[in-house]
């Protein structure tokens, strides 16, 4: 192997911790939310952490509070329940649904995030990857299939035109 394509190799992957952080994201969601199982799941957070201060990480420069971002299409609805990156625990969902929602979008940039603004007061940006494996800041999970279902959903049924 030369030198390029071990600089360019990515970090060694462990499905198995994703799989189970997955089955514990969906625990905690299901606990949090009635009817949990009718929404599709993907590991964000938000560096607003006004509504969201569960558990949020020290240490960081900014606050990043940690979400387990619900989506269900019928409903046309999405949830933010915070948690922390280990997972042992969480606050209370915030709803947000699509017919009570001012304006939502995505921002490229810089963030690339998934902005929502409730009302007028206030809005909440979601960042979502398909890949998260700082420990100290996030939940180590793999979620590439994930985020493109819900970059569809956001774009395509959510964000306002």
């Amino acid at each position: 192997m030369g030198f390029f394509s071990k600089l360019f190799k990515g970090p060694e992957v462990d499905m198995e911790k994703s799989r189970a952080n997955a089955q514990k994201m969906r625990e905690l969601f299901n606990d949090a939310v009635e009817d949990g199982n009718s929404y599709q799941l993907i590991f964000g957070y938000t560096e607003d952490v006004s509504r969201f201060n569960y558990g949020f990480v020290h240490g960081s420069k900014t606050k990043i509070g940690n979400l387990i971002v619900g989506w269900n299409e019928a409903a046309e609805t999405i949830v933010a329940v915070p948690t922390v990156p280990d997972l042992s625990g969480r606050g209370e969902p915030t709803f947000y649904r699509r017919s009570e929602i001012l304006k939502a979008y995505r921002n490229k940039y810089p963030t690339d995030a998934f902005v929502i603004y409730p009302d007028k007061k206030g809005y909440i940006a979601i960042n979502a990857y398909d890949w998260l494996d700082d420990e100290s800041l996030y939940v180590y999970v793999s979620q590439e299939k994930e985020l493109a279902a819900f970059t569809d959903f956001f774009m395509n049924r959510f964000a306002t035109k």
